[in-house]
């Protein structure tokens, strides 16, 4: 089997044109394609969006080189398929693509894990076991959350991606590879290195080739693109024929903020075509009321503490500026009176914001 083979001047474009249309039908109603074509879409990457095509375009330039990159976003991204179409682009697409998802292995298996072992080196070592550097050899090899791997691995991992060489457990053997890595986190590694946590130079040797990918609300205008992507492909899968979705259930699925981003816009919709019956999406839009309408009103802010400072001034402004008793905005937080105060005060939030 070759490899994907793609016009690499602009895979914007491919992103834009491999697409289903949704077409208005009518004041109430939005029709969903049936069929979607294996050239709409490419490892599932879905939209176009520029914020998606920035990352297409990163795609594109990375690809074809043995450069390390690293994927940062938030969970339900879509980091894993980015990395898979780094590896279906690059001249390793025949060879192997070795994931691993760093937080879900226990921290004293890791090692084991990342580099294999020998029968009989530890407890439970019944037999020799190949690593994932190993299996990745003339591949590439995609480290998940790799925040979570811990300070007394990360020398061991420096020098594997480093040197390219290694020892399984319980062997004095040097195995040397030749592995393009494709890292990825959620973390704030920075940070994580400011605390301690991480390792700076290991940082610096996944850093080569960063990649941000986008949340969800930062490419609102994919959401339509993506819904009739998922519901087509759920609705082939369970044998059921939609064709429409309510608009007004399409602007409820617009406007959610989607925490889950990629992955929960997929499952909620999966959800909705088991509830369906007909032809029209009965989409549970009573569902997506609580989860939006604090994001929604604040204006999707991009920091963690800017949603919190802006929750806190919209349920303060509901108040009229009363913190406690009843209908005041701890109540309303559900807070304690002075949870609230502390996190007002620490916020900095001044009372010229929240009061008329």
């Amino acid at each position: 089997m070759g490899c994907a083979t793609m016009d690499f001047t602009n895979l914007g474009d491919f992103a834009a044109t491999g697409l289903v249309n949704v077409s208005g039908l009518g004041d109430q109603q939005l029709h969903l394609e049936p069929e979607i074509s294996p050239e709409c879409c490419f490892e599932d990457i879905v939209g176009k969006s520029s914020a998606i095509q920035k990352v297409l375009d990163q795609v594109a330039i990375v690809a074809p080189t043995d450069s390390t990159v690293l994927l940062h976003g938030e969970t339900g991204t879509g980091k894993e398929l980015i990395a898979r179409a780094i590896h279906s682009l690059s001249s390793r697409c025949e060879r192997a693509f070795v994931r691993m998802n760093c937080a879900a292995i226990p921290s004293g298996l890791l090692e084991s894990e990342l580099f294999g072992h020998e029968k009989g080196a530890f407890t439970g070592a019944l037999m020799q076991r190949k690593g994932r550097f190993e299996l990745a050899d003339g591949g590439s090899l995609f480290l998940d959350e790799i925040g979570d791997i811990s300070l007394e691995v990360q020398p061991k991992l420096l020098r594997a991606i480093q040197e390219q060489e290694f020892e399984r457990l319980g062997s004095s053997r040097t195995i040397s590879v030749n592995v393009r890595l494709i890292a990825a986190t959620h973390r704030d590694l920075p940070a994580m290195i400011r605390d301690e946590k991480f390792r700076e130079d290991l940082f610096y040797r996944f850093n080569v080739f960063p990649i941000e990918i986008p949340p969800l609300r930062e490419r609102r205008e994919d959401i339509p693109l993506l819904v009739n992507y998922f519901v087509s492909k759920v609705a082939w899968r369970m044998g059921r024929q939609i064709k429409f979705i309510p608009k007004r259930a399409m602007e409820a699925l617009t406007n959610c903020p989607w925490k889950g981003n990629v992955r929960e816009l997929a499952n909620f919709l999966e959800r909705a075509v088991i509830l369906t019956r007909g032809e029209e999406l009965e989409v549970p839009v009573n569902e997506l009321v609580t989860s939006s309408e604090t994001m929604v009103a604040v204006g999707m802010p991009s920091t963690f503490r800017q949603a919190e400072s802006s929750v806190i001034i919209n349920a303060l402004r509901a108040a009229s500026g009363r913190i406690a008793g009843k209908g005041g905005a701890a109540e309303r937080l559900g807070l304690k009176r002075t949870t609230l105060q502390n996190k007002i005060r620490r916020l900095g939030i001044a009372k010229a914001t929240y009061s008329y």
